[in-house]
């Protein structure tokens, strides 16, 4: 009998985040598309399954079904650019139930640089969903991701985390309005209308910012967001003339190098204009060197947070709540992983009875008329089933000492269960 006892010690966690990283160690550790995926095909030859990276503006993490931690570090420190010294002073590494805690409290925005951010759960989500086109995610990570969801949506159904607009575009837009005193007359240039540009477009003109030029590399893209809102869009080629007019830039690319450097600010050489520029990109998109400019002032993710907002306080009143109804969440997929113990003989036992069923049927096939076969089938299949359903309650509510039950459940039947939870 090969059965496999699935237990919450199997999963760990490791990487980089905004807590001890400033952004030019993160951007080092970082992973881009093509890296995300050669470390998932070096995580496969070594065996690896159930490994999720999650690589946003603020951490690169993985998270994976490994007792063996370590050897998530050396991958990270081989497919990115940070080193082995760096991450054992920086990073961190977590292992069993505080690894699973973990990936609540990152997917519920518990541990967001923005309190309750909006945007972590998608990137989480989308990090499982790519593992799971890779044919690396197993039943067992499935399962956990449903809990994992289940506890974000609990946490914005039973509580009031989400009040107020928790996400760092907002919290961009919140400290240029502050810095700039007011966006209404304010020239402004947002470079980049993907996901966050997008966002970040919605919370200017929601906050009353009325000249603003869309810049991306796609032109197409920037043309279907300025159609949403009528706003202008200006071509890559005509980036030094619009850093010239703006006030504010908001640059929020996915590109792997800086966009805005010193050649694209030749157009403030010798003028006395003031240019507040916001970089809410990791890697960084704007040249870092830009902060030595005298007319620009550059800020990076690091100086980003809404800790002064009133919303901020509303959502931060909510965290023991939330905190709870992780400890729930965690007992219940606790629960889920003990009932796993008596899976082999629940199947074992399920099989043997369709088996018994299907065997005496074929006794009397001949003595049934054609046209009462398929009531017979269909009768037969009910009464089994019936069976089952009581057995598995029996059998679930047996799994915290599952060993005696699944003894004489298999002496009873002659069973022999096989395990294959992760086939």
């Amino acid at each position: 009998m090969n059965e496999i006892t699935p237990q919450i010690t199997e999963f760990s966690a490791i990487g980089i985040n905004h807590w001890k990283a400033d952004v030019a160690l993160r951007e080092r550790f970082s992973l881009s598309g093509e890296q995300k995926e050669a470390f998932l095909e070096d995580a496969r030859v070594l065996g690896l399954r159930d490994v999720i990276i999650v690589s946003t503006c603020n951490r690169t993490e993985i998270f994976a079904r490994n007792n063996t931690p370590g050897i998530l570090v050396e991958l990270l420190v081989k497919h990115s650019d940070g080193s082995r010294e760096e991450f054992d002073q920086y990073g961190f590494l977590k292992e069993g139930e505080e690894s699973v805690r973990h990936l609540l409290r990152v997917t519920v925005g518990l541990d967001a640089q923005i309190l309750g951010d909006l945007q972590i759960v998608k990137q989480v989500k989308e990090a499982y969903e790519y593992t799971h086109s890779l044919g690396m995610a197993d039943a067992m990570l499935h399962r956990l991701m449903q809990f994992v969801l289940r506890t974000h949506k609990r946490s914005r159904t039973e509580t009031d985390l989400a009040s107020g607009a928790a996400t760092t575009a907002y919290a961009a837009v919140q400290f240029a309005q502050k810095r700039l005193k007011s966006l209404k007359d304010k020239n402004i240039l947002l470079v980049g209308t993907g996901k966050i540009g997008k966002i970040t477009c919605k919370n200017l003109i929601s906050m009353g910012a009325r000249n603003v030029t869309l810049l991306n590399r796609s032109r197409e893209r920037a043309e279907n967001l300025g159609d949403r809102f009528q706003l202008p869009v200006a071509g890559l080629e005509e980036i030094n003339i619009e850093m010239g007019k703006a006030d504010l830039v908001i640059v929020a690319t996915g590109a792997d190098k800086p966009v805005i450097g010193p050649e694209q600010l030749t157009d403030l050489e010798g003028t006395d204009k003031k240019v507040v520029m916001l970089d809410l990109s990791v890697p960084r998109n704007i040249d870092p060197a830009a902060e030595q400019h005298p007319n620009i002032e550059l800020v990076n993710m690091d100086r980003l947070n809404d800790t002064t907002d009133e919303a901020y306080r509303r959502r931060e009143r909510n965290i023991p709540k939330v905190e709870a109804i992780i400890d729930e969440e965690i007992a219940n997929f606790r629960i889920w992983l003990s009932e796993q113990k008596v899976v082999p003989t629940i199947r074992a036992l399920n099989d043997k009875l369709h088996d018994i069923r299907s065997r005496e049927i074929e006794k009397f096939r001949a003595k049934l008329p054609d046209s009462s076969l398929g009531d017979v089938e269909h009768l037969t299949r009910r009464i089994v089933n019936k069976i089952m359903a009581h057995s598995i309650d029996h059998l679930k509510d047996n799994h915290e000492a599952p060993e005696e039950i699944t003894r004489l459940v298999n002496s009873m039947f002659k069973l022999e269960p096989e395990s294959d939870l992760d086939n």
